[in-house]
């Protein structure tokens, strides 16, 4: 059932008589660009640096914001007192 059905007679490929009317592109070699392994890894030792500076300062954003709104609370409830 999963098996693929090939034809009893293969017709065969047809052939071409008459070269091509316009010659393939030069085809450039591609400069090879070597990264040496230390490369690699300081890129992701620097990453994992800048993702975690990034993660204190949003942790200490919050933690601000949450002490700056706990202070204003408390001066409010002295002020009506």
């Amino acid at each position: 059932m999963f098996l693929p059905k090939y034809p009893d007679n293969p017709t065969p490929p047809p052939t071409h008589t008459h070269g091509p009317t316009n010659p393939a592109p030069v085809r450039r070699p591609v400069p090879q660009i070597s990264v040496s392994t230390g490369a690699v890894v300081a890129v992701l030792i620097g990453g994992v640096v800048l993702t975690a500076l990034l993660a204190a300062v949003a942790v200490a954003a919050v933690s601000v914001a949450v002490a700056a709104v706990v202070l204003r609370s408390m001066l409010r409830d002295q002020r009506h007192r």
